[in-house]
């Protein structure tokens, strides 16, 4: 054990202070037969040099968005990242920082957190933001033990045309807190039916852009939760907010989503920036921590943690949260990527994104396919085609195309013909053309 520092005596020593005989007693309750019994298959040692030619090799077999046009997207997506974000966010006074507890030394670093609660806040159309979450996914489980807390009903209401994974999250959530899930059906792609939402609903969630990129009737599904005294929550992505009417014009309770898209590679599936944001009156029933704007003795700005309604700074039972940390840092690389780009030049990245998306609707309608739906979309489509689509994905990735999602795993038999097609404004016509023609080919 070259990497364990302990000697044989430690060893031994340790093993009859804790009352066993031998490190295998430590794992008497595994089955033997479930024990791994042989040596590991570990290549010999190799010097510097070759292990790194080593390691070059097994990452030469991912594929990746610098090796194919990337069209998959359903939660992440491969946005162009300003250089001045990767400078910002790899000085030592950020890459290393974790809590800002004392302000005296941590001005800067409060004063980014600050900035970007307020940008969130301003693109949502909410009054409040949070200092970051893990991902959208906790965010909107968080969101939804907020309202239970605060209606102290037991029913949570989400649409099935809400991201899988963030429902999947939202399930072991409630489950650890023996809450109901009702699924609203969603056979259209978009969340049409609200008779599941009655008295004993805390919250109805509702996802705009939904999953299938398709855009929700925002105003109904706010009237549904209010005729029955329910909260009213969102998710979006922050990048449609550039050019849609944001959640906080429909009289939403809280808004959701996933940072990402605002500055953050998408790094083979994280690390991810939850965002979170609600009503005035709900500051203190917020998961995670708020950093405020004071002045000191002297009248000069200042910025200081104001809220923190956590575990590790509050008794247990008077937490509303068990997230005990945040994702500073790309919630930095939020903040400077919105600075950077401006509110127009965040426009312009929704724009390009619609473009995109429109141009590659058509230019997909090749050999049978066909869009599923004729929703109003944003950034995303369902792409029908005339067999499995899971099997035209795989097709596609020695053409140099990441073609999508395939729908079938998430949603049924009924679904597995369908792929979920992805634009961002980074995609070029000739590749969304080359797409089109390798499409017809594998069809």
């Amino acid at each position: 054990m070259p990497y364990i520092p302990h000697t044989e005596a430690d060893v031994e020593a340790m093993l009859q202070t804790i009352g066993v005989n031998r490190i295998e007693d430590l794992f008497s309750e595994v089955p033997e037969n479930l024990r791994f019994s042989r040596e590991l298959n570990i290549p010999d040692a190799m010097d510097e040099s070759k292990l790194y030619a080593h390691l070059k090799g097994l990452s030469d077999q991912n594929v990746d968005a610098t090796k194919v046009s990337w069209f998959l997207g359903a939660g992440l997506y491969d946005r162009f990242v300003p250089a001045s974000v990767g400078a910002v966010i790899s000085r030592g006074e950020y890459l290393t920082s974790y809590t800002p507890y004392q302000p005296e030394f941590s001005q800067g670093y409060l004063q980014t957190i600050y900035e970007f609660q307020s940008m969130i806040a301003e693109l949502y159309g909410m009054e409040v933001a949070n200092a970051s979450m893990y991902d959208g996914s906790t965010s909107m489980a968080e969101a939804a033990v907020l309202a239970h807390g605060l209606t102290g009903r037991r029913k949570i209401v989400v649409s099935a045309s809400v991201h899988p994974h963030y429902r999947q999250v939202l399930e072991t959530y409630l489950w650890a807190q023996s809450l109901d899930l009702v699924t609203i059906s969603t056979p259209q792609a978009l969340t049409e039916d609200y008779s599941v939402v009655d008295d004993q609903t805390a919250c109805v969630i509702i996802q705009h852009p939904n999953f299938f990129g398709s855009l929700e009737d925002l105003g109904k599904a706010h009237d549904a939760a209010r005729k029955a005294g329910a909260m009213f929550i969102v998710v979006s992505d922050p990048t449609s907010m550039a050019l849609l009417k944001p959640p906080g014009e429909f009289d939403a309770d809280i808004v959701v989503g996933e940072g990402q898209p605002l500055g953050v590679a998408m790094g083979f599936g994280g690390p991810l920036v939850g965002l979170f944001a609600c009503k005035r009156e709900l500051v203190r029933r917020i998961p995670g921590r708020i950093v405020g704007r004071t002045q000191d003795h002297e009248g000069r700005p200042g910025y200081v943690m104001t809220l923190r309604t956590r575990e590790q700074d509050i008794r247990r039972e008077k937490a509303t949260s068990n997230i005990c940390t945040n994702e500073a840092l790309m919630a930095l690389a939020a903040t400077v990527y919105m600075s950077a780009l401006g509110k127009n030049g965040l426009r312009k990245v929704a724009e390009g994104t619609v473009r995109n998306t429109q141009y590659a609707r058509q230019a997909l309608a090749v050999q049978g396919a066909r869009p599923k739906f004729e929703h109003k979309v944003f950034g995303e489509f369902v792409l029908e085609l005339p067999r499995d689509a899971s099997e035209v994905q795989k097709e596609l990735i020695p053409r140099g195309i990441m073609a999508g999602l395939p729908l079938g795993p998430y949603y049924g038999d009924a679904w597995k013909n369908s792929l979920l097609v992805a634009c961002t404004e980074t995609r070029t016509r000739a590749q969304i053309d080359h797409y089109a023609a390798m499409l017809k080919e594998v069809l």
